[in-house]
Formats: structure tokens, C-alpha cells, sequence
């Protein structure tokens, strides 16, 4: 193993992705006049509050009918308007998912999907509340777009940055403060993997609130002497496959990390790339085709093995296998 010095990052203060969300709705209120959003009675949820006191005339609540904001949105757009769409992962996605292909994804409507309290981390309201098939659900459709930021910061500039992208965009973020340490001023770039940390020995590749606990993954490794390298997948779809087959072929394996199910998340989308370019081994810290459950966030995280400690023991096993 070779030893490197790692960069580090700061958690500048916790703060729920969502509120991120809100922030870079309530910034695209002042200045894009196309922007309307829509919310399926979770106004406070989604921290949309802002928006609609500035915009009340840009703003429609459509009450718990999800499928149709879903067909009002793309309505919405032939006039020129830019849709955001508001409520849970499981509501924007599982519950709407025949309105979502036919009347937005099939004909590229240019609405924004925005998708609050994904995955375990929605905690306490449970396994029906808890969706985590979505990643796969909305990377399956034909040109929709799906990203999932890390921290406050790149929600909001992901935020910000889809409203310039014509076409359909699954934007995932979530429920609990976590920590923020991404630049505030940041250039959202979508498709573009960030590359966190160098390293020569195993490739981590995270996406959303897994890629602050592959970082404190990184530096407990770091003082083994393991020299990992992390990436921020921060859009898996499109996914990019160049960012993730240079950093393969220094290491040599890869441990993807995702708030998601195994089946269909990122991890899979990885294994293509690398199945048709350069197959090396790879370990998932996913979700184990299951559902959740009541929990704290923490609590959550700890029993379905999303944590830094089971990013460092995939780690471990994945570096066996080389």
C-alpha cells in the first residue's frame, strides 16, 4: 500500500439538502421569469415558502394529486414555461411513474422533477415513505437526466444549474441536516464527476449523503496507509464514464456508495462501464434489495450498512480481490 497526504474537507455547518433546494428555487424566482413551481402539499417539506411569497403568481399547489402536477408541468411547458415540480421521492417517482413517461420523459418535456426525502434518511415515517428504487426508476427513462447532490451547497447549485438544461431532470435530495463542505460558490456542471481526493490504491465512488461518509471513510484509511481516491458522482445520468475509468486504471478496483437499492442505483450503472472498458473488482455499499424501516437517520444508516465504517470494510474486501 502506498501512503499519500489527503486533502481534507471541512464540515462548514449541518444543513438538510433540501433547504438547498429551496435556496436555489427561491434565487431562480428573482431571476428567470420561466421559472413556476408546483407542489403536491408539502409546501414547508420542500422549503418552497420563499419562492411563493416573492412569486405567489408563479406558484401552483395542486393539493395530494400528484399525477396530475405531473401532467399540469408538462402542459406548462409548451408555453414556454420552466416547471418545478415539489413532494417526496416515493410520491415523484413510484406513485407517478405512467405520467412521468408519457407525458413528460416520451415527448422531453422540459419539466424539473424535484424529489425531497429520498431514500433511508427520510427516517421515522417508514419503509412506504422510503423509496429506494427511484435512481433506477428515472435512469431508465429515455433522456431524463437524474442527479443527486451531496450537501446544501451543490443542491443549490444544482438547482440553479437545471433550469439552463433543456429537457427532463430527476433532481433527488433529502430530509436530515448533513454535513456541508462542497464551495458555496461552486459551478454545477451536469455529467461532470468530481474527483475529491487523489489515491492510488482503491477508487470510491459516491453519490449524494454517501459521499461525505466516503471521504471520513478516506481519511480512516489514510492513516492505515491505504491511499483511496474519491469521486462525487453528483449525476448519474448522463454518467461520466471517463472520469471513472481514469481513476480505475491507476487503482484498480472500485467500492461504489449510494443511498439506494444495488439493484438498478449506481453501482450497476458503474459495473457497465467498466464490464465493457476495463473490468476490475468492485464491492456496493448499497441498500440489499429491501425495504426500510422506522429510524433515525443514524440508526437507519448504521443497520442497512450506509456509513463510513461500511465503506471502509467494503474497502477492505475489495482490495483482496485485486
Amino acid at each position: 500500500m502506498t501512503q499519500a497526504t489527503m486533502k481534507k474537507y471541512i464540515d462548514t455547518g449541518k444543513k438538510d439538502t433540501r433547504s438547498g433546494f429551496g435556496a436555489g428555487l427561491t434565487e431562480l424566482g428573482r431571476t428567470n421569469p420561466n421559472v413556476v413551481a408546483l407542489c403536491a402539499d408539502l409546501v414547508g417539506s420542500l422549503k418552497m415558502d420563499d419562492f411563493i411569497k416573492e412569486n405567489p403568481e408563479r406558484f401552483f399547489q395542486v393539493g395530494i394529486a400528484e399525477a396530475n402536477m405531473m401532467g399540469l408541468a408538462a402542459g406548462m411547458t409548451i408555453g414556454g414555461k420552466i416547471p418545478f415540480t415539489g413532494t417526496f421521492a416515493n410520491f415523484s417517482t413510484g406513485r407517478v411513474y405512467d405520467q412521468i413517461r408519457q407525458s413528460i420523459a416520451y415527448s422531453g418535456k422540459n419539466v424539473k422533477i424535484c424529489a425531497s426525502h429520498a431514500g433511508i434518511t427520510l427516517g421515522e415515517d417508514g419503509a412506504t415513505h422510503q423509496i429506494l428504487e427511484d435512481i433506477g426508476l428515472m435512469k431508465m427513462l429515455p433522456g431524463m437526466t437524474v442527479i443527486n447532490p451531496c450537501d446544501f451547497n451543490q443542491t443549490k447549485a444544482a438547482t440553479l444549474a437545471i433550469a439552463e438544461h433543456e429537457g427532463p431532470v430527476y433532481l433527488r435530495f433529502g430530509r436530515p441536516a448533513v454535513a456541508n463542505f462542497t464551495p458555496e460558490d461552486q459551478k454545477f456542471e451536469i455529467g461532470k464527476a468530481l474527483q475529491l481526493t487523489e489515491g492510488t490504491d482503491v477508487t470510491i465512488i459516491a453519490t449524494g449523503h454517501l459521499v461525505w461518509e466516503a471521504l471520513l471513510a478516506a481519511e480512516a484509511l489514510e492513516a492505515k496507509g491505504i491511499s483511496a481516491e474519491v469521486i462525487n458522482i453528483h449525476t448519474i445520468k448522463p454518467l461520466d464514464d471517463a472520469a471513472i475509468l481514469a481513476s480505475v486504471a491507476k487503482t484498480g478496483c472500485v467500492v461504489t456508495c449510494e443511498e439506494h437499492n444495488f439493484l438498478g442505483g449506481l453501482g450497476e450503472s458503474v459495473s457497465r462501464v467498466l464490464v465493457k472498458n476495463n473490468p476490475v473488482p468492485q464491492e456496493f455499499v448499497a441498500t440489499n434489495d429491501t425495504f426500510g424501516e422506522s429510524g433515525t437517520p443514524a440508526q437507519l444508516m448504521e443497520k442497512y450498512g450506509l456509513n463510513n465504517k461500511a465503506i471502509e470494510e467494503a474497502v477492505v474486501k475489495v482490495l483482496k480481490r485485486k
